[in-house]
Parts: structure tokens; C-alpha cells; sequence
């Protein structure tokens, strides 16, 4: 069982480095795909979350123990809610960049769904997730020997899960990070069950002004997972503009449909 947060350091060049952080119950290495095509351009790790009781603590106290555990870094890369995460890490002026992947930094991101965030832990507990659900989350089928990178499917992930999920309300949200000097940008999937196409917008609301938003069309809530090519596509001039010594510039706002 895992106590602490632990790091997987993929790609040895001189780019940014920057943490790959997963939702409330995917599993990190998930993002070895994408991992490997920002390599070319970054210095990407791969995080994954305390298991078992280890695991109930809330977004904030997380974004500690992944700081704890990374120690000097660049920028992150969120997906669901490992968005609150990168928030914290970058209320606390601990990165210069975050890329959000269908995440949000608010439950009130969500709309109702925010509400019910917590319920995420029964079900991954009681629903048992498999293939079916994983399909639903990805928006396309998942190899059996996949499934596990996608949804909590072991006794130990699911009771994880339910921890952190509890957790979730019980400290402070994160700051807004619109008036920052921090650079965004966000990707989300059109077909994303989980964290809407709608969330996008609020989210943006919330960041600093001119963050980019990219509209990913057939996609949806674990983009890093089913469409790693077009992520890194999408991610690698922001990466870019992190590189060690750049000055941060936030884009022209835009919206393009990938």
C-alpha cells in the first residue's frame, strides 16, 4: 500500500518539468502515453496519489504532499480533480503553468454536478467499475487489460477513492487564480460525462485572463489516455513557452475544435 506520493521521472532533456496529476480515482501511469510524446519537449512525471486511509485527504493537503514529494518544478498537467490540486500547488507559487484536461478548481465548476462529488466514492465502491463504465468515461472501448488505467478496479483503488472523495469537502476550496502570473491552458472534451463541455467556460472565468481553451470534438473525460497525440499536439507550444528562462505569455483567448 502506498503511504506517500510517488514519482515516476520520464525524459531527461532540458524542458520544463512538469508533473502529470490524475482524477479522484485514475491511476497515474495512465498518463504514460502522453508522458512519452511531451518528452521530446519537456521533462514529464508521472504522480501517483497515498492508497487506503492514506488517501483521505483533501485536494489542499494533496497538493502538499506532491510538492513534498516533487520538490522544484515548472508546470502541471490536471485531469479531473486533480485540477483543485494544481490549483493549490499554484496558489502557493509553487509552479508557473497548468494545463487542465476536463478538471475544474471549484466544485461549483460543475453546476450540480459539483454537488456530488462526494458520491464518487460509494459508487466506485458499491458500482464497481469495469469495462462498461470505463467505455462511458473514455467515450470509446477500452481494452480489458486497460480498463485499470481509466477506473478504480481493485478493492484498495475503490476504498481510495471513496476516501478521497469524502475529503474533498472538508477544507477550504482553492484561491481563484485569475490574478496570478501564472500561465493556462485548458482541454476538454465534447463528450465528457463526468466534467462537461459547459464546466470549460467557468473554469476559464477563473483563470487568468487570455487562457487559451481548446474543444477536443469525439472525446471524452480522459483525453490524456484515448487521444495522447493530440494532447501533446496541443499542449507542446505552451511547453514550450515554460522552457526554463522564457518569460511566461498568456495567449490571445481562443477556442478551436480539435
Amino acid at each position: 500500500m502506498r503511504r506517500v506520493v510517488e514519482l515516476t521521472e520520464m525524459g531527461g532533456g532540458t524542458g520544463p518539468r512538469v508533473l502529470l496529476l490524475p482524477g479522484l480515482g485514475a491511476r497515474g501511469s495512465g498518463f504514460r502515453a502522453l508522458a512519452e510524446q511531451l518528452s521530446q519537449v519537456a521533462r514529464p512525471v508521472l504522480v501517483e496519489y497515498p492508497e487506503g486511509t492514506h488517501a483521505a485527504c483533501g485536494p489542499g493537503a494533496l497538493a502538499r504532499e506532491v510538492l513534498l514529494a516533487a520538490g522544484s518544478l515548472d508546470a502541471v498537467v490536471a485531469s479531473s480533480l486533480g485540477g483543485m490540486v494544481a490549483a493549490h500547488l499554484a496558489a502557493a507559487g509553487a509552479v508557473r503553468g497548468v494545463a487542465f484536461l476536463g478538471s475544474f478548481t471549484r466544485p461549483e465548476h460543475l453546476g450540480l454536478r459539483g454537488h456530488l462529488i462526494a458520491m464518487m466514492g460509494p459508487i466506485a465502491v458499491l458500482g464497481r467499475p469495469g469495462p462498461l463504465t470505463a467505455a462511458l468515461a473514455s467515450w470509446k472501448p477500452i481494452a480489458f487489460n486497460q480498463v485499470a488505467e481509466v477506473v478504480p478496479t481493485t478493492k484498495r483503488e475503490r476504498m481510495s477513492t471513496l476516501h478521497r472523495a469524502f475529503a474533498v469537502r472538508g477544507e477550504p476550496p482553492p484561491p481563484e487564480l485569475r490574478g496570478l502570473r501564472l500561465s493556462c491552458v485548458c482541454l476538454q472534451g465534447d463528450r465528457d460525462v463526468l466534467v462537461p463541455a459547459s464546466s470549460m467556460a467557468r473554469l476559464a472565468a477563473s483563470l487568468p485572463p487570455g487562457t487559451p481553451r481548446h474543444l477536443m470534438r469525439g472525446v471524452g473525460h480522459v483525453p490524456y489516455f484515448t487521444h495522447p497525440e493530440e494532447c501533446a499536439r496541443l499542449l507542446t507550444p505552451w511547453l514550450a513557452a515554460l522552457a526554463p528562462g522564457r518569460e511566461l505569455e498568456n495567449e490571445t483567448e481562443t477556442e478551436t475544435a480539435a
